[in-house]
């Protein structure tokens, strides 16, 4: 039995984790946490400090600014860490990697594994069409995300750069009257309605393009692969990152 603490249990992605670890044999919620109290088939508490049950695994959809707590309660417990939770600061990262140097951490931009999927496509379209392509970027969302560009669009963009190199992230075309540069990644940006979670990458080349698309069209997409990272991720012993790749490639 995988026993597993779920922060923001109240939260949409966290109402939708529970329901699926309630529904898969062997695995069950043995405490939340949220900040907003409400009945629940198991223990809740506003803080994880106050956590007495055991556990094999922590999932995070909560809030970023609850990594210190998180961080502090996961490497006193030994407990692994599956962080599902978007919007990090390059600080929070750098606090994220030195967790990891006494705990199994899984972190992921996105737990999605068709999104997982298209970035190595992306990757291997950059191999093969090089630089005579130029690449953009989309990402839609719903309009009470909060952080853009999304961690997801990042996640392409850092991946593409490293098969490119040298490669400028721009955000904000609109303010600059020049000429795309030719190693420009452009990235954008949509909000508005229930939008869970489009984003496309395009290879602009001369008289042709190339377009890699994924959607999400339900939460349960990134429910389910933060649900496999936490079954995986609490049969791992030894301290690290880890990420889709490892629970791809086994």
């Amino acid at each position: 039995m995988t026993k597993i603490i779920l922060s923001g249990c109240f939260g949409r992605m966290g109402k939708t984790l529970g329901e699926m670890i309630s529904a898969t044999e062997n695995c069950e919620v043995a405490a939340g946490v949220d900040i907003a109290l409400q009945n629940a088939n198991f223990p809740v508490y506003q803080n994880i400090s106050n956590v007495s049950e055991a556990a094999d695994v922590i999932i995070d959809f909560s809030n970023p600014s609850n990594l210190d707590s998180l961080l502090s309660f996961a490497t006193q417990k030994k407990i692994p860490l599956v962080l599902a939770t978007t919007g990090y600061s390059e600080e929070q990262i750098a606090k994220i990697k030195d967790a990891a140097k006494v705990i199994p951490l899984f972190f992921s931009f996105n737990m999605s594994l068709g999104v997982n999927l298209i970035i190595g496509l992306a990757k291997k379209a950059t191999e093969i069409l090089g630089d005579a392509f130029d690449i953009e970027i989309i990402e839609k969302h719903h309009n009470q995300k909060i952080d853009a560009p999304s961690g997801t669009a990042i996640m392409i963009a850092n991946a593409i750069d490293e098969v490119k190199g040298n490669s400028i992230f721009e955000y904000d075309r609109h303010s600059k009257r020049q000429k795309r540069l030719p190693n420009e990644i452009g990235i954008h940006s949509v909000r508005g309605g229930t939008i869970v979670g489009e984003h496309e990458i395009i290879f602009a080349g001369e008289d042709e393009t190339v377009s890699i698309t994924h959607t999400a069209t339900s939460r349960k997409v990134f429910a389910t692969g933060a649900l496999k990272a936490a079954i995986y991720l609490s049969k791992i012993k030894d301290s690290g990152i880890y990420n889709m790749n490892n629970l791809i490639n086994g």
